[in-house]
């Protein structure tokens, strides 16, 4: 069983947890990655004492793959407060969720962010996706978020100053466009727990995952051309032989006949700034809510008693801006809507791939529909919602698959 050579390409998240399932059972598959190092689109820069996540990313510990695959204790998650703090141009409030943060009571209630009526429709909405299941939210029916707001019944006010600042934020697009599986599956998420950032940046979340494969062969810095069959090519001309590939990630730069099925991509710039001085003195996410305004969100790194305040600001509307010219719009943005001063630009990510922009989402892929062909096999979030989570289930799918088709033999899956 183990002398079966099984190739994933990939060393994101949905590679590493298909290589943890195969090690399982007995295999030691052998993984390549164009970077250098694990985590795909999920890494993080250490420099000088500092945490640099590239592109501002949560982890909600409540995703079942989560709960199954990591060590949040390892972790040391910081959460979020369970809400934000919005910014508009002589105007700023919180708007939370009471119940699980009694410091936002009163400022929920008194903010003009939204009226009573609506107040009372997040609760409503939280109550019924409480009850509703993951695989019950992905086969809904679809319409657009927008959509989907305005047809439950929230105002023109609450949809503008706080769900389409907030929700273009996780969903790199602010039009609200994406499917309403995907605001149904995250509010759910978000109205039963915290989100949060391990210590260590979300690095630290493939870490985790690579340190748990004692049998499984890396070769960072390597490109591949293309897979056919059993055949890997790659870059530089040389090729190798293996029985079984999972690629895990868009397979439609490696496939010859995929070409036409290139996947489309969300991108977003995160810079960081020092800063002189705190706005927000919870451990809570900003909102920007101009309509003209470049700065969807940021937060900062540090708890307040920090003595150096790095702030992470992240820009998801489309632009043609230099370098130069987005630095100076961001700063001052920063300094006129949220009243703060920059002393300077630390880190500048453009990340052109940050979410994939996908249609008919799903909660994630039976085992039985990853096979590609009789010896390629289809992991990723690409194929699913773009979530942690889909990576995880997406990942343990494909190994699954290939395990079976190996043995003859049904795999459990849970």
């Amino acid at each position: 069983m183990s002398e079966k050579r099984i190739a994933i390409i990939g060393a994101g998240v949905s590679g590493l947890v298909a290589a943890i399932n195969l090690e399982k059972a007995g295999y030691s598959p052998i993984i390549y990655d164009k970077k250098d190092r694990v985590g795909g689109r999920v890494q993080t820069d250490y420099i000088d004492g500092e945490v640099f996540d590239k592109g501002f990313q949560v982890l909600l510990p409540n995703y079942p793959a989560v709960q199954k695959y990591l060590n949040l204790e390892l972790l040391h998650l910081k959460y979020f407060s369970s809400g934000a703090f919005v910014f508009k141009k002589d105007y700023r409030s919180k708007l939370g969720d009471p119940s699980r943060d009694f410091d936002l009571l009163f400022p929920t209630l008194f903010s003009s962010l939204a009226s009573i009526s609506d107040k009372f429709k997040i609760l409503k909405l939280s109550r019924k996706l409480s009850k509703k299941s993951f695989e019950n939210i992905f086969n809904s029916d679809s319409q657009t978020t927008l959509e989907y707001l305005k047809n439950f019944g929230f105002s023109e006010k609450v949809i503008e100053n706080f769900f389409r600042p907030f929700y273009a934020g996780i969903f790199l697009e602010d039009s609200l466009r994406t499917s309403s599986r995907m605001f149904e599956f995250t509010f759910k998420l978000f109205s039963n727990a915290k989100a949060g950032i391990p210590e260590k940046g979300i690095q630290a979340i493939p870490n985790q995952l690579a340190n748990k494969l004692k049998k499984t062969t890396f070769h960072f810095n390597t490109t591949i051309e293309s897979v056919i069959n059993n055949e890997i090519k790659f870059i530089d001309g040389k090729s190798t032989q293996v029985d079984f590939v999972i690629i895990a990630t868009d397979p439609s730069k490696l496939i010859p006949n995929l070409n036409n099925q290139k996947s489309d991509w969300k991108k977003v710039d995160n810079l960081y700034f020092e800063v002189k001085n705190r706005v927000i003195n919870l451990p809570m996410i900003g909102l920007v809510a101009e309509d003209d305004a470049l700065i969807n969100n940021f937060h900062y790194l540090k708890l307040a008693s920090a003595d150096r305040q790095i702030l992470s600001v992240s820009v998801i509307k489309n632009h043609n801006l230099e370098d130069a010219e987005l630095k100076q719009r961001v700063k001052q943005e920063l300094n006129e809507i949220c009243d703060v001063d920059v002393v300077e630009l630390i880190r500048h990510y453009k990340i052109p791939q940050a979410l994939p922009e996908l249609s008919n989402l799903n909660y994630k892929i039976p085992h039985t529909e990853t096979k590609l062909k009789d010896t390629i096999f289809l992991a990723g979030d690409v194929l699913s919602n773009g979530s942690l989570n889909a990576a995880m289930l997406n990942g343990e799918s494909a190994a699954n698959a290939v395990i079976e088709h190996i043995s003859g033999l049904t795999v459990g899956v849970r």
